[in-house]
């Protein structure tokens, strides 16, 4: 228990330093009201804006005033709850305690609420993370297991080849090439669009309707660099586990091959692993957004690229926010995860 709310503090601490960094970045330098509008803006157009972001306020009092908005523990006025529209539970009188749903304000495009525009597209970047982390996950750990079965031959050099050639090649570059290459080139043969989201809409009757053929090529390209690391770390942790004198005896036994190999070997193989496949599938929900951007995907990366060049800051700030919680979480979960897979942490706290 004292693990566990260890981690809790110690991700509560990155968090904040997470919402000292956003606020720095897109509101701590130069005039954010101008930026938006432009310099042909009106002045009341600006200085709704610059009420909205509290910018006719001192700088630490900005911060202050942003803390309690993104904040689920909070201190707001009856008015600031209904011209926000926050929910949760408050209590008080003219200022009131409560505990509710972070308020990341309303995109100025859109004139929706960032919260809402960003679970609107989260399921994408799920979906997407998800099914990249399967394939890498899978692939990853049968081409590393068969590396270190088959050392020293060509299928151990093949495995070790193209890992190291999926490292070493950028998502972005990856994802023109496969784009181009199976979306444009080869589209007769695969039938695979080159953009495309995981559910399209009737035009008739504007309902949606799953297309998940659409996931085949952002899930391979986003899968290919976790693929790469996990079938590294699979060869290398079995080849360590395979030299074991358990394994030794267990041959000796005269154990089937690939009981030995499946039960025995991997299970033992896997900690780096599991580390490696959440780590991963933290950074692939957060750092998809050139994946996403390429092949029309819709989810939170496409939505913060359209953000940034439409400069509504507080889309991008709450993106970011969005992901590097998802990022702790995921990470938190890891390490409670690698807690129980291996009984020697817990003999270290």
């Amino acid at each position: 228990m004292s693990y566990l709310l260890k981690k809790i503090g110690y991700s509560v601490l990155v968090l904040l330093g997470v919402v000292v960094l956003v606020f720095i970045m897109f509101q701590g330098f130069g005039d954010p009201a101008r930026m938006i509008v432009g310099q042909t803006g009106d002045k009341k157009t600006m200085d709704n804006i610059r009420s909205d972001l509290y910018l006719d306020q001192p700088k630490w009092k900005q911060f202050v005033l942003y803390l309690n908005d993104v904040s689920p523990v909070c201190v707001h006025s009856q008015a600031d709850i209904d011209k926000k529209e926050l929910k949760g539970f408050f209590t008080g009188g003219e200022k009131k305690f409560g505990i509710k749903i972070p308020y990341l304000r309303k995109s100025y495009q859109t004139k929706k609420e960032v919260g809402k525009v960003l679970l609107e597209a989260l399921p994408g970047t799920l979906i997407l993370a998800f099914a990249a982390m399967l394939f890498a996950s899978i692939i990853g750990i049968l081409l590393g297991v068969l590396a270190a079965v088959k050392k020293g031959t060509w299928m151990d050099t093949t495995a070790v080849f193209s890992s190291i050639a999926g490292i070493s090649a950028p998502s972005f570059f990856m994802a023109i090439i496969v784009a181009f290459l199976f979306g444009v080139v080869l589209h007769s043969y695969t039938g695979l669009n080159l953009t495309g989201s995981w559910y399209e809409i009737d035009e008739v009757t504007g309902a949606r309707y799953l297309s998940l053929q659409n996931l085949i090529l952002p899930a391979f390209t986003l899968g290919i660099r976790p693929l790469a690391i996990i079938t590294q770390l699979t060869r290398s942790s079995m080849l360590d586990v395979l030299s074991q004198d358990y394994i030794r005896t267990a041959y000796a036994k005269g154990l089937p091959k690939r009981r030995i190999i499946f039960r025995h070997a991997l299970r033992n193989a896997l900690n780096p692993v599991i580390t490696a496949v959440t780590g991963w599938f933290a950074e692939l929900l957060a750092g998809a957004f050139f994946i996403e951007y390429i092949f029309g995907w819709k989810g939170i990366g496409k939505i913060t690229v359209d953000a940034l060049e439409k400069l509504d800051y507080p889309v991008v700030m709450g993106s970011v926010l969005l992901s590097a919680c998802i990022f702790i979480l995921i990470n938190l979960f890891a390490d409670v995860l690698y807690r129980l897979v291996d009984p020697r942490i817990k003999s270290a706290y």
